[in-house]
């Protein structure tokens, strides 16, 4: 809808982790450094660690692009709260190979069958293990014990490990030890800066043909870091229907304004309060908005006075865009379907 309006090729912040738009911040340029660092060792762990959104599965698309001609039959595995062997069925399926009403010993024997088939034919297995922060310290112990797969001392089966903050947590238990011992590189993914923020967002919109349309003003960087906390899926979500706010409403510039009144709509739908740190942030804005326009002499209790009362204001008024706004939308859609069945006519 909106990148019609805006003449873009498509839409610059779609959710689904697409490797063609995998920007190169400073953290997930190192992170996908490591993994190539660990493809080039052929052997052992790498483990790439943080907090939901930052962009985990993206770097294992950017990585799997890359595989394409190597001799290395990779597969990724997205993981859930599994025991042992019903792990070890999921790493067959993701290999193609059968696992119904097999045993353990069974499971293990068909992947170091297909290890060593692959070896012969020059090729390595790699797992790539989505949300690993999900299995049990008896599951991951089973993807150690597939390192063990070796051939005259190099290694048939290597694992890279993703996931949230917990996976960490796991791997710093006693008896996690001799897993700890095959790690040989590991990194945590941080949020982006707000100038990784802004880059960010252009960068995904230049991946689309923006030609400028929308122009957005330069707070809007701003606050949208301070909103999202640079976590990128929800600098996309906000971003997304920041654009999708500026169609319906027929902008071709995009403010301050226009971040709030969305982000209020987002967290309204969530039922999750703004952080912390965007509403610091907006408070900020607003205290120097006050200074610059008559706010010097002021005590502090008449700009704390000040401020309640045009957030009063501002919330009433947020309120009765976001019912009109609502009722618009849902013109829109019916609308729309309106004009798909003229279409079948």
């Amino acid at each position: 809808m909106y990148d019609e309006f805006y003449g873009l090729s498509g839409k610059p912040f779609q959710l689904t982790p697409d490797h063609r738009f995998f920007f190169d911040s400073q953290g997930h340029h190192r992170a996908l450094a490591y993994l190539r660092y660990g493809l080039e060792q052929g052997e052992g762990f790498i483990v790439i660690t943080g907090g939901i959104g930052t962009g985990k599965t993206i770097l294992v698309r950017a990585l799997f692009s890359e595989l394409e001609g190597r001799n290395i039959m990779a597969a990724q595995l997205v993981t859930t709260q599994v025991e042992p062997e019903d792990m070890l069925r999921m790493v067959c399926a993701s290999f193609g190979l059968a696992h119904e009403g097999m045993n353990k010993a069974t499971l293990l024997h068909n992947l170091e069958v297909i290890a060593r088939t692959r070896f012969a034919e020059g090729r390595r297995i790699l797992l790539v293990v989505d949300e690993a922060q999900n299995l049990p310290p008896r599951s991951l112990e089973e993807l150690r014990m597939l390192a063990n797969f070796q051939v005259d001392g190099r290694s048939l089966f290597q694992s890279f490990l993703l996931g949230q903050e917990e996976l960490r947590r796991t791997l710093q238990l006693p008896n996690m030890e001799q897993l700890r011992q095959r790690i040989i590189a590991a990194y945590h993914l941080n949020p982006l800066s707000l100038e990784e923020t802004s880059a960010y967002i252009a960068f995904r919109l230049n991946r689309v043909g923006w030609s400028g349309d929308p122009e957005f003003a330069p707070e809007v960087f701003e606050l949208v870091h301070a909103r999202t906390g640079g976590v990128p899926r929800r600098i996309n979500t906000l971003c997304d229907r920041l654009m999708l706010f500026g169609c319906i409403e027929e902008r071709h510039q995009l403010t301050r304004d226009d971040v709030r009144v969305v982000a209020a709509e987002l967290e309204q739908e969530s039922g999750r309060p703004g952080d912390a740190e965007g509403r610091a942030a907006v408070a900020e804005s607003e205290s120097a908005a006050a200074a610059d326009t008559g706010g010097a002499g002021l005590t502090p209790g008449d700009l704390g006075e000040r401020l309640a009362s045009l957030e009063a204001e501002v919330s009433r008024l947020r309120l009765i865009v976001l019912q009109e706004r609502k009722l618009l939308r849902k013109a829109v859609l019916l609308q729309l379907e309106l004009d798909a069945y003229d279409d079948l006519d």
